[in-house]
């Protein structure tokens, strides 16, 4: 009878060894500090959707289960992706880089508006009423395959070849999203090659170089590649002669007043009434964590930001390999970018830009894909020894 007992017990005392293996060795801070940032979101979420600017901002109870539903799935996805060997899923860029490509490509032809403040239709629609932003799952896939590719040339990373054959591995994805019109996203993603290209020892005289010709390329961008109303949201912001705080400045200048009104300690979260921004369960989420929960509660947030970003730096730094390295360095960029532009854009350092906050932000393809790069992360970390969980 002890027997069959003992024989019952067995699978159980595996799982709970194998749990509590994993984390011993997992970055416990990392998954904390993801986690208390989700938690915080989706009571943002639900404070907007109890308030009485629900209506007007179009969100409802919908907005925060799914800010619920992406989050849990996304901390599961992020677990699982972590004991995965990183160097198997790097070898798999065959797969993925295409699949993303392809479906940004697809929404040139099918692809759908959310949002009545968001021009781009870079969205797909999914079954349930669900949507899918491929430019998202873009960052994600560009940050592996080009770790890899930096990995296979580091010995011979500054021959021009090598340099040439880089930059096109980083930039076409740029210009694929900036064509897309998600120029937000695709300055995110420009962010991830530069640091990542940088961080694996570009030497200087092609640096120098680069930012030469990106200089001397700023007319013909602002000429050119700029909308009309990229360049008065520029000149609204910068010139005081082109201000137009009741027009083109409008949102920001609502931002600035909302952020005000939280003073130190905020207005406080579950209330009824705040003052309205346009878009502020979204992009302009930090504008609501401002008025709600104070300067005080705004530096909180940051705090715990930045705490993501310098344990991404730190896995980077104590990775096994460059190729560990690089995929860290890479999610860190992506997330510190999107967390300086979106902040700096929401107290007007910034002109508007349709970049999300990450975890906080309405929208459930940015969280579950910021999750996708923090599974990556827990990997590079809890892989830091080979053969970890057969030691």
């Amino acid at each position: 009878m002890n027997r069959r007992k003992e024989a019952k017990l067995l699978p159980l005392k595996k799982i709970r060894s194998a749990i509590k293996k994993y984390f011993s060795c997992v970055d416990k801070w990392m998954l904390f500090l993801c986690i208390s940032v989700s938690v915080f979101g989706i009571l943002i979420q639900y404070t907007l959707v109890n308030s009485s600017l629900a209506g007007t901002l179009g969100v409802s109870n919908r907005t925060y289960l799914v800010q619920i539903g992406a989050s849990a799935l996304g901390i599961i996805a992020a677990v699982i992706i972590s004991n995965i060997d990183y160097h198997f899923m790097a070898k798999l860029w065959k797969l993925y880089m295409p699949v993303s490509v392809f479906l940004v490509i697809l929404t040139f032809f099918i692809g759908v508006q959310v949002d009545e403040y968001i021009d781009d239709k870079a969205w797909l629609k999914l079954p349930f009423g669900l949507t899918f932003q491929p430019a998202e799952l873009l960052k994600i896939c560009l940050i592996m395959s080009f770790a890899y590719h930096l990995s296979k040339v580091k010995d011979q990373l500054n021959q021009p070849l090598n340099v040439l054959l880089l930059c096109l591995h980083g930039g076409l994805p740029v210009l694929l999203i900036h064509f897309q019109g998600d120029d937000g996203t695709a300055l995110v993603v420009a962010a991830i090659f530069l640091v990542m290209i940088f961080a694996a020892g570009l030497d200087w005289k092609y640096i120098i170089s680069g930012f030469a010709v990106a200089v001397a390329a700023l007319p013909i961008i602002w000429q050119y590649l700029f909308t009309d109303t990229q360049r008065n949201r520029f000149l609204s912001l910068y010139l005081e002669e082109y201000a137009d705080p009741l027009g083109i400045g409008l949102q920001q200048r609502y931002s600035d007043i909302s952020i005000g009104l939280g003073q130190l300690l905020g207005k406080g979260l579950f209330k009824e009434d705040y003052w309205y921004v346009p878009n502020m369960h979204n992009d302009f989420v930090f504008a609501f964590i401002g008025q709600a929960t104070g300067f005080v509660g705004a530096m909180f947030v940051v705090a715990l930001l930045m705490g993501i970003c310098f344990r991404a730096l730190f896995s980077a730094r104590t990775a096994l390999d460059p190729l560990g390295a690089y995929i860290c360095y890479g999610f860190f960029a992506m997330f510190f970018f999107q967390c300086f532009v979106n902040i700096g854009m929401c107290v007007s350092v910034i002109p508007v830009i349709g970049i999300t906050l990450p975890l906080l932000s309405a929208g459930g393809t940015s969280i579950s894909i910021t999750y996708l790069g923090v599974g990556l992360v827990l990997s590079v970390h809890l892989h830091r020894r080979r053969n970890i969980f057969t030691d």
